[in-house]
């Protein structure tokens, strides 16, 4: 991983430090300008729609990455010319999937743009990244070749989402230590590309298939991600409109989810699976067959199997898994941190994420 300067990494938390500070300076007690309930902005709360803002652009980044080689370029969502090869091998997943891609970008977007705008309508410093566009995404026929902020090429995938939402006795907020076993184990092993990073990657056959089945891995993995980040946030919330803003875009991402979730299950059942990339071993198997099969793996189930929630004495709900709030925005760092979606990034990436993150989960409710 690339190394800068400890002055640069100073310099870095020193700019983030004296940004918040700045933007709190003209009121008293911790508090920023009011909201349209008349109560001001708590500074954790302007730190949790910071965070969450610096996450919708790190996801803004990628879904970008996606739609201008497998979605819908168009003025909406600009950049890249598409690559047909690539779309093709998604269409097979769903017939739908760029117009899919197409709109999870245009979400994404609007997701950061939104609470970026709100933070500094309330005098308080927005989440911005610019500096970190420096990665050098695929070269493939399609691409804009635009410096990125995420790396699609190098994925290590946590599958477990899979089986998590599919179990009726375990709940990680009450199971912490509970292994949920993978749903397409070779994922998590080794390191694979989600977009062809140049145009030897587009044959042979198995290979380019495997990259689409990759991606429509990645996406719902993801997106279960902000699923349980915004609810989790939301129970630290002082301010009614944080709140109101926290609970209405969450639900877009359960939204997102859970049509990825559906997606995946394409890749993982006849007829494309079992599917075994020639290049590099990497296995698609049929979730529906043996070994695998029954409600654990079944890849029409894609509601939330109802689970213990709270406590055990309670009878089990469908809910979102895991809501527990404590440490969410740090556990999101290293959970996107460990899947690759970063490598190349310079260690005062990491420890601006890191700030913006402590930040979030110090925020407290006026109550608390």
């Amino acid at each position: 991983m690339k190394i800068i300067a400890r002055g640069l990494n100073a310099n870095r938390r020193w700019f983030l430090k004296k940004a918040l500070a700045t933007a709190g300076a003209t009121t008293a007690g911790g508090y920023l300008l009011a909201d349209d309930d008349g109560r001001r902005l708590s500074k954790g709360d302007a730190a949790m729609l910071r965070f969450a803002a610096a996450a919708e652009i790190l996801e803004a980044d990628f879904w970008i990455q996606y739609n201008e080689l497998g979605g819908i370029p168009d003025p909406e969502v600009p950049g890249g010319t598409g690559n047909p090869i690539y779309t093709a091998k998604l269409k097979n997943l769903d017939e739908d999937f760029d117009q899919y891609i197409h709109d999870n970008t245009d979400d994404e977007i609007t997701h950061f743009k939104f609470l970026n705008a709100y933070l500094m309508s309330k005098g308080a410093a927005p989440a911005n990244l610019d500096q970190f566009r420096m990665l050098t995404g695929s070269t493939a026929t399609g691409s804009s070749g635009k410096p990125r902020l995420t790396n699609l090429m190098r994925l290590t995938l946590d599958t477990s989402w899979w089986t998590r939402y599919r179990s009726s006795a375990n709940n990680p907020d009450l199971d912490p230590n509970f292994v949920f076993p993978q749903a397409v184990p070779g994922l998590h092993s080794g390191q694979f590309t989600a977009i062809p990073r140049n145009n030897a990657d587009l044959s042979p056959d198995t290979h380019i298939q495997a990259i689409a089945n990759t991606a429509a891995f990645h996406m719902p993995t993801i997106e279960q991600g902000g699923n349980s980040l915004y609810p989790s946030m939301a129970q630290r919330a002082s301010s009614s409109e944080v709140l109101r803003i926290l609970l209405s875009i969450g639900p877009t991402e359960t939204m997102h989810f859970q049509t990825w979730a559906d997606k995946a299950g394409n890749a993982v059942s006849t007829p494309l699976a079992p599917l075994t990339d020639l290049t590099n071993g990497l296995t698609f198997p049929d979730l529906n067959s043996s070994p695998f099969g029954g409600e654990t793996y079944q890849t029409n189930l894609i509601m939330p199997e109802p689970c213990p929630f709270l406590n055990r004495g309670l009878p089990a709900c469908s809910i979102i898994r895991p809501t527990e709030t404590k440490g969410v925005a740090m556990g999101a760092v290293k959970f996107l941190s460990a899947m690759g979606l970063f490598l190349g990034q310079p260690n005062s990436f990491f420890e601006l994420l890191r700030d913006l993150a402590s930040e979030a989960d110090a925020a407290k409710r006026n109550d608390d």
